[in-house]
């Protein structure tokens, strides 16, 4: 961006100090001066530079995964990259990022790593995951008494921490790179979906197949037990109902209340 570009771009007031803030190519704002009234472009920079650190470490702390799998001088500047053009919205550092996925989709260098957007969308879910708002988890209690007629007939409430993602990517794996690189590396060609649960105190991540998946979507859009797994069977007809309700039970994904029947 020209100097000129930017001074039409460059908003008034308070936000025409923070705009050069994220982009080094834009020049300071006027009224940035030392004591004795000279244009203070060095101070200017250390401030621009600990913003822009700042930003970087929330990246590091929001998606460790990637920051293992890319490593730290790459993950650095991607990130950015993407700061420069995605300003924070809020103060609160832990929501800050939530773009991500889609700027690494669409990041022309990372064009031949592309799993690296689905991989930004599991560790998103876990942080906001981690984030939602308390709710009982649906529990074994909660459909005793009923027939298994009943039960198929149920249409029950998501979990505020529920998410599942479904990738041609194995990004259960990836995700697990937080904990320490395997030597063995990942298998690019499995492709995986996942479960992200608060169950009990802590966010779970589940590798689950493809018709689990759509059991599970199903679900959580608010169809009954009998649509989701009508569904489900159109993806695997070797779906085991029994196993998919005892993850559905024991997973976090839905609440303890039950929002009705058909």
């Amino acid at each position: 961006m020209s100097a000129a570009e930017a001074d039409r771009a460059m908003p008034a007031g308070n936000g025409a100090f923070a705009f050069p803030l994220l982009d080094p190519d834009v020049d300071i704002p006027p009224g940035v001066t030392n004591s004795d009234g000279s244009s203070a472009p060095k101070r200017y920079g250390v401030y621009r530079n600990n913003v822009v650190v700042s930003l970087i470490e929330a990246l590091k702390s929001a998606y460790p995964s990637l920051l293992v799998i890319m490593g730290e001088e790459n993950f650095a500047r991607v990130a950015r990259n993407f700061i420069s053009s995605h300003p924070p919205r809020s103060a609160m550092m832990q929501t800050y990022g939530e773009g991500f996925a889609g700027f690494l989709d669409g990041f022309a260098p990372l064009q031949k790593s592309p799993f690296l957007g689905d991989v930004a969308r599991v560790e998103r879910a876990w942080l906001e995951a981690y984030h939602a708002a308390d709710a009982k988890p649906l529990a074994p209690g909660d459909l005793e008494g009923l027939a298994p007629e009943e039960i198929m007939q149920l249409r029950l409430a998501r979990h505020p921490a529920a998410f599942v993602i479904r990738s041609k990517w194995p990004v259960a794996d990836l995700f697990g790179w937080r904990d320490g690189r395997p030597k063995e590396g990942a298998n690019l060609q499995k492709p995986q979906c996942v479960a992200v649960g608060r169950p009990a105190l802590a966010v779970t991540v589940n590798a689950i197949d493809a018709s689990l998946f759509v059991f599970l979507s199903g679900l959580l859009d608010g169809q009954s037990m009998e649509q989701a797994a009508s569904h489900a069977l159109e993806e695997d007809t070797g779906l085991d109902l029994t196993a998919a309700i005892s993850f559905v039970i024991s997973s976090g994904l839905f609440s303890g209340r039950r929002i009705g029947s058909e």
